[in-house]
């Protein structure tokens, strides 16, 4: 079968993408290219006026700011954002037809004592404050795991804890504890100095009730030898956490962070949709996802907002989409400024066409739920949770939620990793091949003649093997950390 070099989305779509390096004269069809354009970049397939509005994934991504012509590339030299400020919605429905799945599979994971579910059986190392990070570190060193079921010692550090205000410092507390709620964690040590404002007693109220031998407490002030008992104190988790087998779980109990980064013009054709059909058939077993990124739903909210259960799930989606866009505008930023650098030289040219792409993560199911910035998953299906693009944020926030693992996509690659593992999906081979050490799949191969159907059990069958305990590449290197959403005062 010869291979496809070029492809129009949808019907309404006036350009195509190269799905190669594409020379000046290339027959695309009826179009010949006037230009080079590069594989994942844009192209017009007719004649677009200036101001008329250019078409892809059949919707508008901008709109044409010179006249272009059939067979020139498209991108931010004549192609600009529709994108303005906060906006008013209307609750109008549009349920997509749901299929429920033959049989659910089950995946080996560790049932806890509270009855929660891990997919790892890890200790993990939580500071209350920045200054006692360095402590941490060591001890997540130096600590020598000895339980076969027992993965290792983890420490997740961060800059905050003291001199923040208001909403800052209930933020941090609150994901702070949330990580400390994770079922992945066995076991958690919470290494507090002893004189910063995220004060060990007031972290323990925001943690609330929690089995007692899941966590220990250590305040560095109060010890000759911080280090010493840090690892008595983590020596007890260890033990507690031996305790724990892996046992067959329904994957109606997988929670599963979907997440896009670095992305390219392959991002909304291959990687993205196929996170969104997995996540259909993950829904379709009983099971949970999670969508983050607000502000890469600009220019794509409503394809959400219209599947939102109900007027009030509606009404937080809104409030959580125009709430972002708020606070963009009181910094005195536009709201369409979010395509990085990478994601341009990739061919994403606007906010909505990075928008359209990144949406479709979250597959045609039912929203069920939004939550804050903060807020942990309590409703099966379809979530979306507040917080921004940025890669390491982002990570956080679905760790935070409860995310027992985290779908990343990218086309450009990148090494990160969240506490929870972190599976990293390439958009194009050339990415897959080229960084085996980052990569856990490959999405690349939609362009290549696999279906999508074919394509989309293949990562189910991988997941439910990495929820069983199959490392991911982040997981083989070492790639663990968190950063927290700040917007305010640092005395």
């Amino acid at each position: 079968m010869e291979k496809t070099l070029f492809l129009q989305i949808h019907p309404r779509d006036n350009v195509a993408v190269a799905l190669a390096d594409l020379e000046a004269g290339f027959a695309a069809g009826a179009t010949v290219l006037k230009e080079p354009v590069k594989r994942g970049h844009k192209f017009a397939i007719a004649d677009i006026a200036q101001g008329e509005m250019v078409m892809k994934y059949g919707a508008p991504i901008g709109h044409a700011t010179q006249d272009i012509s059939a067979g020139e590339w498209v991108h931010t030299h004549n192609l600009k954002t529709n994108l303005t400020g906060a906006e008013e919605y209307a609750y109008t429905p549009k349920f997509p037809a749901t299929a429920k799945a033959a049989a659910i599979p089950d995946f080996m994971g560790f049932r806890r004592a509270d009855g929660s579910v891990g997919i790892r059986n890890e200790l993990w190392i939580i500071p209350t404050v920045g200054c006692v990070n360095k402590t941490a570190e060591l001890l997540a060193k130096r600590f020598q795991v000895t339980a076969p079921n027992v993965t290792g010692a983890y420490a997740f550090t961060h800059p905050y804890g003291c001199s923040q205000l208001g909403e800052d410092h209930a933020c941090t507390r609150a994901i702070l504890a949330n990580l400390v709620h994770h079922p992945n964690a066995a076991g958690v040590l919470v290494v507090a100095l002893g004189c910063e404002n995220n004060t060990l007693d007031d972290f323990k109220k925001e943690i609330g009730h929690i089995d007692p031998d899941k966590v220990r407490y250590m305040t560095v002030q109060q010890e000759s030898d911080e280090v010493a008992r840090g690892l008595e104190l983590l020596a007890e988790l260890e033990k507690n956490a031996a305790r724990y087998q892996r046992e067959p779980i329904p994957v109606s109990e997988l929670r599963v962070g979907l997440k896009c980064g670095g992305s390219d013009g392959l991002s909304g054709i291959t990687a993205n949709p196929l996170v969104g059909a997995f996540s259909d058939k993950l829904i379709a077993c009983g099971g949970t996802s999670v969508l983050t990124e607000v502000p890469e739903m600009f220019g794509a909210e409503t394809l959400l907002m219209e599947r939102c259960i109900d007027q009030n799930v509606f009404d937080r989606c809104v409030e959580m989409v125009n709430g972002f866009k708020d606070y963009f505008i009181s910094h005195g930023q536009v709201v369409y400024e979010n395509p990085s650098p990478g994601n341009k030289a990739g061919d994403i040219s606007t906010l909505e066409e990075k928008s359209l792409g990144c949406t479709q993560k979250g597959g045609t199911s039912v929203v069920t739920d939004v939550q804050k910035y903060t807020g942990r998953l309590s409703k099966k299906g379809l979530n979306l949770t507040a917080g921004p693009g940025n890669d390491m944020v982002a990570v956080t926030a679905l760790t935070a939620a409860g995310a027992h693992l985290i779908l990343f996509t990218t086309g450009r690659g990148t090494p990160l990793g969240a506490p929870a593992p972190t599976v990293k999906i390439a958009t194009n081979t050339a990415l897959a091949e080229f960084k085996a050490n980052w990569i856990d799949f490959n999405a690349g191969t939609l362009v290549e003649g696999e279906s999508m159907d074919s394509a989309a059990e293949r990562l189910f069958r991988q997941v439910i093997r990495i929820a069983s305990g199959e490392e991911t590449q982040s997981e083989k290197y070492g790639y663990r950390e968190i950063a927290i959403f700040k917007d305010g005062v640092t005395l």
